[in-house]
């Protein structure tokens, strides 16, 4: 089968081709750009815990070597503290869990050279999209300038950033709000009271402050600092953000310590949301299908989110079919995500930046308001937790066998430990992003146990004839304890690490309905074909061409029949010269 295209090579493209390539399916990521990074200090991103954890699986090295956990979050007010939080570790001895703070460059290199060195990885630099067209079998792309190729994939993803093109191409909407927030951005390294810590300080008592100023460190005694500008009207001028470096360091230290000025900059935030992100085998992902990042949420855990959720269910497509409803669902539990945190965003904002409206909704005290700015910083509520998708149209039905446990159905599973089947011990989230369902049993001793004695023994055997009848491909893992599950419950977990599902012991009929469902049923006639009608057929070809083959490779720009293959040859590769600078 053709490979899976993706447009964009930011953080976002290369995370999906990397996840599709751990579940067996190859992609070719067309880069406007020549396939390097730009050193950037002072553009940075946060990753909460799921999606470092993503990252750190899909082979990031950079995210150790560059990226720092927090070990605290202060917020200041004035001259005073408000709240001081302890943030934990890997270990998980502290509740709230501490975020990942990395250069975006560093981030973006390092999945680079794990995509560039996976064999079902190809990675095509100088490539610019500008047609695309879909038929019953797949999708044929255009590149073009200075040389012109056609590409021919099994599904197309546009992770090509704010200004997609192919969300232009599939003639998608963008509606949403725009400058939202502004920035003034600098990278320093400095030394702070704080080692370690996050800051944010409101209305700082010195008078270049303004209303908000936050200190987030990165390794090596480097601080990106940000500080809220009013929406519009304020130009800054390299003289007047130094003197609010010059006046902030004081304003923390006493008086001016030495410091490097590394990067600066000022950020425009907006928020967007695309009408559709499916149209037949074209879908679009990061900053092409959402734009948000007011009071601390991140667009790109958002981004990587969405990768993770569509490619296993484009990895269920491409081995083995796959029904609509199941790609539907990718959409359907995306979009209402991020569409939930972009409505919690905004009802904050008139809260936290003044005005009326909802103020009332939270306390008036600063501590109050405190806690409310703090979550999408931090990852929590509805500024920052991860997503839940209790309501997915893959929900299976509620039945008698279902009993609950503290990670509600539709939810993130909890990280505990697992025997995994050739008996190694590992964690749960290791054993996600494979591309099949997991089923843990909860058996408190059996970790003492060899495992030829707990596999014949008890309710194993019936689990395993069970799993076995599946009609997906499933891992079988037994675990110690669960958070709220008793002996002998069996919880059904999806690719992604989703929870669909807790049963009161060995239930096979029960089980076998969830993971259908899961699936979202069996694939039909036209299931995963992904037909083209009014929205398929996005762009005229501008050139006569052919269709790609099956590794990837294309055939030359000679005149012929549309959406055909042909057998490996000497294809020319696009080396267009234009180069974006928001791809996800």
């Amino acid at each position: 089968m053709d490979p899976v295209i993706v447009v964009g090579a930011g953080p976002v493209g290369l995370a999906l081709s990397l996840a599709l390539a751990d579940q067996g399916v190859p992609s070719v990521v067309l880069d406007e750009g020549p396939g390097k990074e730009e050193p950037r200090p002072a553009r940075t991103v946060v990753l909460r815990e799921d999606t470092a954890d993503l990252v750190l699986r899909l082979g990031c090295a950079s995210l150790h070597e560059e990226g720092l956990r927090w070990s605290g979050w202060r917020s200041v007010r004035r001259k005073q503290l408000v709240r001081a939080v302890p943030l934990g570790g890997e270990d998980g001895t502290v509740p709230l869990p501490s975020p990942v703070h990395v250069p975006q460059h560093a981030l973006t290199r390092g999945l680079r050279s794990a995509a560039g060195a996976h064999e079902l990885v190809r990675l095509v630099p100088f490539s610019r999209l500008d047609t695309l067209e879909q038929d019953p079998h797949g999708v044929t792309a255009h590149t073009r300038s200075p040389g012109a190729t056609w590409w021919r994939g099994s599904h197309l993803v546009g992770c090509d950033g704010a200004r997609s093109t192919v969300r232009k191409l599939l003639d998608i909407r963008f509606p949403g709000r725009t400058a939202v927030e502004r920035h003034a951005v600098a990278a320093l390294r400095a030394e702070l009271p704080w080692p370690g810590e996050a800051v944010l300080h409101r209305s700082p008592p010195w008078r270049t402050g303004g209303s908000e100023v936050t200190a987030r460190p990165l390794p090596e005694g480097v601080w990106r600092l940000d500080w809220l500008l009013p929406p519009r009207g304020e130009l800054v001028t390299p003289d007047a953000l130094i003197t609010r470096i010059r006046d902030t360091l004081a304003g923390w230290c006493g008086e001016t310590p030495p410091y490097e000025l590394l990067d600066t900059g000022v950020y425009t935030l907006h928020h967007r949301l695309a009408r559709r992100w499916r149209s037949g085998r074209a879908f679009l992902a990061g900053d092409a299908a959402h734009l948000l990042g007011a009071l601390g949420t991140q667009g790109l855990d958002e981004g990587l989110r969405d990768a993770e959720n569509l490619a296993w269910k484009l990895a269920q497509a491409w081995h083995q079919d796959a029904s609509e409803l199941l790609l539907d669902s990718y959409q359907a539990e995306r979009r209402a995500a991020v569409a939930s945190r972009l409505r919690a965003a905004d009802q904050s904002l008139p809260i936290l930046r003044g005005g009326a409206g909802l103020r009332t909704l939270v306390p008036g005290s600063a501590r109050g308001h405190d806690t409310l700015l703090a979550d999408g910083h931090l990852g929590c509520g509805p500024l920052g937790a991860p997503p839940s998708y209790a309501r997915s149209p893959l929900s299976p039905q509620r039945a008698g066998a279902h009993t609950p446990v503290d990670t509600p159905p539709g939810a993130p599973v909890t990280d505990v430990g697992v025997t995994a089947p050739d008996g190694t011990s590992v964690r749960l989230r290791d054993r996600l992003g494979r591309g099949h369902l997991l089923v843990v049993l909860v058996a408190p001793g059996t970790g003492v146990w060899d495992r030829r004695h707990w596999l014949t023994a008890g309710v194993m055997p019936r689990l395993v004839e069970a799993v076995d009848a599946l009609p997906v491909k499933a891992e079988l893992l037994v675990s110690e304890s669960y958070p709220g599950a008793t002996a002998h419950t069996v919880l059904l977990v999806r690719p992604d690490g989703y929870l669909v599902a807790a049963f009161d012991g060995v239930r096979p009929a029960e089980l076998l309905a969830a993971a259908d469902a899961t699936r979202g049923g069996a694939p039909g006639t036209e299931c995963g074909r992904g037909g083209t009608d009014g929205e398929g057929k996005a762009h005229r070809h501008r050139d006569s061409g052919r269709g790609g083959d099956g590794d990837g490779t294309t055939a030359d720009d000679r005149p012929g029949p549309r959406g055909t293959g042909r057998a490996p040859g000497r294809s020319r590769r696009s080396r267009g010269s234009d180069r974006t600078a928001d791809v996800d």
